[in-house]
């Protein structure tokens, strides 16, 4: 069974998206909504926005495999699969070294969760990865359908295509606003991720790897490291910037809203890409 993802995805943490505004995004052209920044084992916000909705796609960006059970989380896959069929896509992460105290041996930790939940019957080619690093890129390579990266860029996007070969899901994460003035674009970028997320390990190496300088990253990030994290601008610019993903390789990109109204943003972004 295939799963139909489409071009654009919405990134949104629990307590921004509820089912009416998945609805709302279905509307505006949207294929999946990802939710953000570890969701509960028992997924039951996602299986609440399948209800809702009627062909968007729901997947998690991602389970953390610190927080969530193996079993558990497994369990409310094989719910979820039954109620809406082809419309879950199980995202899982390692997390950070910043936030969870017993964080150790990343890979390892990665690949025994990855062995529960095949134990338990979730399908690989409904499981992806966060991966950023060439190790985990390959590990998502061999034992799931892809990756969703985030806090990348085109180039990013463009080496893991090339890790990955083809017939592996690419899904990018990118952050966006709908506004002309440079100035206030960037500021709002330094307010919040992926300003504030810089001094993050994993993302610092990421970003470090692809050519990004300890300038770069002080200070909240230079315009230079902003301007390739943020698709910002008019429309013809955002739209511009995340289509940079697909020609790159990606199968999707997935947006990170920036603004106090993330569905408005959102729904300017869509207007953005659906009229360029």
């Amino acid at each position: 069974m295939t799963i139909e993802l489409g071009v654009l995805g919405a990134h949104l943490r629990d307590h921004q998206v509820t089912p009416d505004r998945a609805a709302e995004l279905e509307a505006a052209g949207y294929g999946t909504l990802w939710l953000d920044a570890s969701p509960p084992a028992d997924l039951a916000l996602a299986e609440r926005l399948l209800d809702a909705t009627t062909r968007l796609t729901v997947g998690t960006s991602v389970v953390n495999v610190w927080t969530a059970d193996a079993d558990t989380v497994a369990a409310s896959y094989h719910r979820i699969a039954a109620a809406h069929p082809g419309r879950f896509l199980l995202g899982v992460g390692i997390g950070h070294r910043e936030v969870h105290t017993g964080y150790a041996s990343p890979y390892d930790t990665l690949v025994s969760y990855l062995d529960r939940l095949t134990a338990a019957g979730v399908p690989e080619d409904r499981i992806v990865l966060a991966a950023l690093g060439p190790r985990m890129l390959r590990l998502a390579r061999d034992r799931t359908a892809g990756t969703l990266p985030c806090m990348s860029t085109p180039e990013h996007t463009r080496r893991a295509r090339a890790i990955l070969g083809p017939g592996k899901l690419l899904l990018p994460g990118h952050f966006a606003v709908v506004d002309p003035d440079p100035g206030r674009a960037r500021k709002l970028a330094r307010s919040a991720p992926p300003g504030t997320a810089l001094q993050v390990t994993n993302y610092a190496t990421n970003l470090r790897r692809l050519g990004y300088t300890d300038d770069d990253l002080a200070d909240a990030g230079s315009d230079r490291l902003i301007d390739a994290l943020v698709a910002h601008g008019g429309p013809a610019a955002v739209a511009a910037g995340l289509h940079a993903h697909l020609d790159a390789g990606a199968d999707h990109v997935g947006v990170y809203p920036l603004g106090e109204d993330p569905v408005r943003t959102l729904r300017d972004v869509a207007e953005a890409v659906t009229g360029a």
